[in-house]
């Protein structure tokens, strides 16, 4: 009887101390749940482009690779074909940030926009001034076409500079028509609409097929130009200075991942270019995102300046204004301050993500279909006539520009 007793005993005993020691386990787990806040939902945001080229790629990469879900961001990317629409579709509000050429930027903060430039993604011309193959001087574009995507644009840009660098006046000696993106500007050109047009890499590599000739390359003039810019809205940085924050650090990963994910790179650039022509991909990869597309994408004032002098031909408030008011560069100067690119680039590199599968972002509506690229590889480039920017080589005066 007594061990009976003993052995209930003993089971009573071990539930109630079984039965604390759970009690006080699930009163520490409450407690810790009730301290540590819920995982934050991604916020929805959606980004915009303006340029199907390489030029254009950073806010591909800082997709593709997975940035703007680990900074925090369900991001959309659209793309509006021009810079002067996609200036108009960020201040309206349908994006938060806009990756844009510097010219419309600008045009449109002196007019009261708001818009700034927070990063510089491209500070440099990376353009072809490509002809006809029955144009082999400067003076024979005299009564003739050429295209640009939208007047204000830096391929707008680029084309009225050439022309006036070869006395030739934009809009009198040669007719300018406003067609859209490069391949859809370079698609008039094969169908012989136009005359001439800035491309860039790789769509360069089939004019060079072709036997179309080059009139200008405007990246030997080692020009400080912004011509790639990721643009936001001052009251965007007022309100949410972390999506802000969020969004450049993303386009900064976006670039270091690419620029140390060299196969990943690629298959994203043949993603949104459409294009499988090894050749040509292989060249862009090295001469944009590798040499041209800088680790801190700082934007540059020098490139602003001469945006500013070209527009105050026309804007007297342009000759009055400094680069300075068209940028905020305190979320640069705070990743680099702080080491975080430093250290992007010290670590080993580690693929993020592979590539999706999806289709890429369709243009927005009213935009035009674009033509797809080429699927055959690029000749080499010797067999292309190359023909010098200098006017005086052709016996021509160059116009100043003032």
């Amino acid at each position: 009887m007594r061990k009976r007793w003993a052995m209930k005993k003993l089971v009573i005993l071990t539930a109630l101390f079984l039965g604390i020691v759970g009690i006080t386990f699930a009163r520490a787990l409450v407690s810790i749940a009730a301290e540590t806040p819920a995982a934050q939902p991604l916020k929805k945001v959606v980004i915009g482009y303006s340029a199907i080229s390489p030029a254009s790629s950073s806010a591909w990469f800082a997709y593709e690779g997975g940035f703007f879900r680990k900074n925090g961001l369900d991001a959309q990317l659209i793309f509006v074909e021009s810079g002067s629409r996609m200036v108009q579709t960020l201040i309206s509000g349908d994006v938060v940030a806009a990756q844009v050429a510097g010219a419309p930027v600008i045009q449109s903060n002196l007019q009261g926009s708001g818009v700034v430039i927070i990063a510089g993604l491209l500070n440099t011309m990376d353009y072809k001034f490509v002809v006809s193959r029955d144009i082999t001087r400067p003076d024979q574009l005299k009564g003739k076409t050429v295209a640009v995507s939208r007047v204000g644009s830096s391929s707008d840009f680029a084309t009225r500079y050439a022309l006036e660098k070869y006395g030739l006046i934009p809009d009198k000696d040669v007719a300018i028509l406003q067609i859209g993106s490069q391949p859809a500007r370079f698609s008039a050109l094969e169908t012989g609409k136009i005359h001439g047009v800035m491309i860039a890499i790789p769509l360069t590599s089939k004019a060079a097929k072709m036997g179309l000739n080059t009139l200008a390359d405007l990246q030997m003039l080692g020009l400080e130009y912004q011509h790639t810019s990721l643009a936001v809205s001052q009251n965007l940085i007022k309100t949410q200075p972390d999506l802000v924050r969020n969004v450049l650090k993303s386009f900064v990963e976006g670039i270091h991942y690419a620029k140390t994910h060299r196969k990943e790179a690629i298959a994203i650039l043949a993603k949104y270019l459409r294009s499988d022509d090894s050749d040509a991909l292989q060249e862009a990869y090295e001469a944009e995102l590798q040499g041209l597309i800088p680790e801190k994408p700082y934007p540059t004032t020098k490139g602003i300046q001469i945006i500013l002098r070209e527009m105050g031909v026309k804007d007297p408030n342009a000759r009055s204004a400094r680069p300075e008011q068209f940028v905020d560069l305190s979320f640069m100067k705070e990743l680099d301050s702080t080491g975080f690119i430093d250290r992007l680039y010290k670590s080993k590199a580690v693929a993020t993500a592979t590539p999706r599968v999806e289709p890429a972002p369709a243009p927005v509506e009213g935009a035009k279909k674009q033509s797809r690229w080429p699927n055959k590889s690029r000749p080499r480039l010797k067999s292309q006539r190359q023909l010098p920017l200098l006017p005086r080589q052709q016996g021509l005066q160059p116009k100043s520009i003032r």
